[in-house]
This record gives structure tokens, sequence and C-alpha cells, in this order.
């Protein structure tokens, strides 16, 4: 997928006038968002867990290439092959090779970020290699040439009205519009066909536990079991952060995910894969690879500031808990990966000079904060990129803000650092508003601050300080005192 984290402004815009996205935003909130607070009330010990969960993932990755050499070496002992990949173009030709050499002629993906970061689907049909999504959610996605809109609910932005017309051929405005589960049952007729042909299957990753070199899968729908068991050759893609050290971290970190995911106390199907089928086992795959990417991770893992995001388990509770997210949605952030935790990850592996709008897109509440599982910062992140962009210290190729918008606010700075400065500012500022204003409001400002008057009126300057007006009450009330 190539980002178009430029577009930001636009796609936001494009969503808020959108009366069926927003109505189905709305669910990410009571549906999502309302479960978790409900199943962190029902555990006694939810702190406890989160600082715990945090711990796990900051012992990881201060430790990252032991873990990820001993999870290599245990996949290779359970007669699994592993694949290090620096970017999304080196491991999505190593899957391609993969299905050419074993002459592969359909494959079937179950739900996995990584996969949409390496366009892994749309590469392999360019191939001549037909690629299913098996997730319904992917699924639907897939047939309306769209990208995810959230890191759990794919198709969260879509009404039944219009996956009716993705899953049924025959379904026209008119007709009477199918329930969930009859919806359920058109897909699946579709799917089973796929399942039953495939050869190869690609799946993610939730955790990949570094003592016993097996990977975890969470899903709600058998899909994720029938990709992992089924087809003769079954490969695994993960950032190089998915992972975990013990089988006990597993429990603490599986408890924390679903219930922040989807408010669950535990999931469908949880899979734990160990590689390829045994000699004495009825079913799973002849063959099983695990391809570890890298894509830009290894930015964040070097800078101290944003390491931090590494931590994600990618439960979406950011975005459910975002104001932002839930009014401009997920294809505004316009990459993988979108909400609080993408405002941050984004602009680090594709580019802060084109993605600076995202971390400016939030506004710095703390939802994102207060409900991660593992404790990650985002605001403060948010804020450091802020800097980044404005400033371009850290990297002046980096910087997104305009010689222009810097003198301004230098100039803004210099003013606010005195009194008669700030006085005399705001006699010029009132000087210069007067002629746009009426009855005390500006209703359409000029640039560069037109962009404040957009959906909203801005005051006129008043005509007297606080100091001021504070001094001319304190000598009307001593008048009075004074008046016999």
């Amino acid at each position: 997928m190539k980002p178009e984290t430029k577009e930001f402004r636009s796609k936001a815009a494009q969503t808020l006038k959108n009366k069926t996205v927003l109505q189905s935003l709305e669910h990410v909130y009571t549906g999502f968002h309302e479960g978790r607070l409900k199943a962190a009330a029902d555990t006694p010990d939810w702190e406890d867990l989160r600082t715990k969960g945090k711990a796990i993932k900051d012992h990881t990755i201060a430790h990252l290439d032991y873990y990820l050499g001993l999870l290599a070496d245990n996949v290779e002992k359970n007669d699994g092959h592993v694949f290090f990949a620096d970017d999304a173009a080196e491991a999505r030709k190593h899957i391609i090779d993969l299905a050419h050499t074993r002459e592969i002629k359909t494959v079937i993906k179950s739900k996995s970020m990584v996969s949409e970061e390496m366009a892994l689907a749309d590469a392999l049909i360019e191939e001549g290699i037909e690629a299913v999504e098996t997730d319904l959610g992917e699924y639907i996605i897939q047939l309306a040439g769209e990208t995810p809109y959230h890191l759990i609910a794919p198709a969260i932005h879509k009404s039944r009205q219009e996956v009716a017309a993705l899953l049924d051929d025959n379904f026209t405005v008119g007709d009477p519009i199918p329930g969930a589960g009859e919806l359920t049952m058109l897909a699946r007729a579709k799917l089973r066909a796929v399942f039953e042909r495939a050869d190869m299957s690609v799946t993610g990753v939730n955790f990949a536990v570094a003592e016993s070199g097996s990977i975890a899968i969470v899903t709600n729908e058998g899909n994720g079991r029938m990709s992992t068991s089924v087809p003769r050759i079954h490969v695994a893609v993960m950032g190089m952060e998915k992972i975990i050290p013990s089988i006990q971290d597993l429990s603490t970190m599986l408890r924390i995910l679903i219930r922040s995911a989807t408010g669950q106390r535990i999931s469908s199907y949880i899979t734990m894969v160990n590689g390829p089928r045994k000699p004495d086992e009825e079913e799973g795959p002849d063959e099983f690879h695990l391809v570890i990417m890298n894509n830009g991770r290894d930015k964040l893992l070097a800078d101290p500031q944003m390491r931090e995001s590494l931590n994600c388990i990618r439960c979406g509770a950011c975005l459910n808990a975002c104001p932002v997210y839930r009014k401009v949605g997920g294809h505004a952030y316009g990459w993988v990966y979108p909400g609080p935790i993408g405002s941050v990850v984004s602009p680090v592996l594709t580019g802060l000079k084109d993605a600076h709008d995202l971390p400016n897109g939030s506004s710095l509440c703390g939802a994102c904060h207060e409900v991660c599982p593992v404790k990650i910062n985002i605001p403060r992140m948010l804020l450091e990129l802020r800097w980044r962009a404005a400033e371009g210290k850290s990297d002046p190729a980096e910087r997104a803000s305009s010689m222009k918008e810097r003198m301004l606010w230098k100039s803004w700075r210099i003013g606010m650092m005195g009194r008669r400065r700030f006085d005399f500012g705001a006699r010029i500022s009132r000087f210069l508003m007067r002629p746009i204003s009426k009855h005390g409001w500006i209703k359409k400002a000029p640039p560069p601050v037109s962009g404040w008057t957009t959906t909203r009126d801005f005051p006129l300057v008043a005509a007297k300080t606080l100091k001021q007006r504070l001094a001319a009450r304190k000598k009307s009330v001593d008048a009075n005192r004074n008046r016999p």
C-alpha cells in the first residue's frame, strides 16, 4: 500500500460530510470502547495486568536482538523456516518466490496488518496467483477494493446494504436488506470452495513466543484455524516487535489484548502453531514459514523518544477511545495504521515530512494513554513529532514547517515574552482585525489564520487587557468605598 499520509486533511473533510460513515463509527464507541470499560471493571487485577504487560514489552524490546535469535532457533528446531526481511518489498518477494517454487495456484489469507503493510494480496494477484481474504471484514474490504478502516473491524464503515451488494451478485437497491447472519452465510458459501482448493495460507501473528518457537493467533472466526491447518503450506508474517519471552507472558498478554480489543473475556479461538504437522498428527501444514519484517521498525528502536511505540499489541483500544478517529475514520490517516498509534508510527515509518498532519490530528486529551493496555504514552510522542516537524532539529529533511510559518511563530513567541510587547501586539491585532469583524466576531479571516474560521467564529481582540480591566474595576470599587 502506497502511503497517502499527505491527504489527511482532505480525507478527513470527506468523512465529516459522510453521514453514513459517521453513523457507523458510533459503533466504535458504543460497542468496542464501552465493552472494554466493562471488561476492565470486571477484572479485579486490571491495573496490575497493564503494569505487567508494559514490563513484559519494555523488557522484550530492550533485548529484542536476543529474543529474535531465540525465536528463530526454536522455530527451526520445530522444523519450521525463518526469513528476516529488511523491508516490505523483500518480504513480499520471498513469499511470492515461495509460492512460485511450490507451484501454488491459490493463497488464502487470514487477517494481518503486516501483510497489508507489504500489499501482499495485490502482489500475489499481479503474479497470477489467486489471493483471497478469509476474515469476513477483510473479505468485504477486498471485494470493495479498499483498505481496512480499523485494526479490529476492517469494514466497520460499511452499511449492511453496502455489504449485501458486495456479497450478493443479485442484490439490487430496494431489495430487503439481509441480516448479519444471512450475510455471513453468503460469505461462507463463497469462501468454502476457496478453502478447499488453497495450497498456501498467509496469516498474521498476534504474539510469537521466543522460548518455544510458537506463534499465537487470536480470532473470533473459524477462518484463522482453517487457514493454519487446511493448506499444505502455512506462512506467518509478523513485525519484529510482535515477540514475547515465554508462555507465562503469553497468558498475561492475551488477557489484556482481548479485553482491550473487543471487551471479551476470551475470544472464540486462540490458535497456537508450533511448526508443521508431525507424523502422528492428523491435520496441519506440511511446511511452516515465519517471515519477520523490519520495514523501518529499526528507526523506532533506535529512537529513545519513539521506541515505546513498539510496545503496541494492535488491540485498537486507542482508536475506539479517540474523539478524532471517531469523526475522521480510518482512511483519513492514509496508511495501514490509523488512529493515535498510527499518528505516531506512520510518520516515522513513512516520513514525517509527508505525514506531519497526523501528529497534529489529535486533541491531546490523553484518552489513548488512559486505555492502552501496555500504557504507551501516545500524547508525549505526538508532541515530540510536532516539535520535530516544526523545528527539524533532529533531521532537517523532516522539517514540514515553512520559513513563513516559523517566522510567524517566532514573532508570536517574542511578543508573549514581555508585558509591554504583549500589550502592543494586542493593540496592533485589534487594529488589523476590526475592519473584518462584525459585532465583535470574525466570521471569515484571511490567510494565514483562515483555517481557524472555517468552522467557528473568532472573537475580536479585546479593547482593554485583563490587567487594565482589573485596575479599572479596583479603582471603581475604591471610589465607591470612599463615597460619603
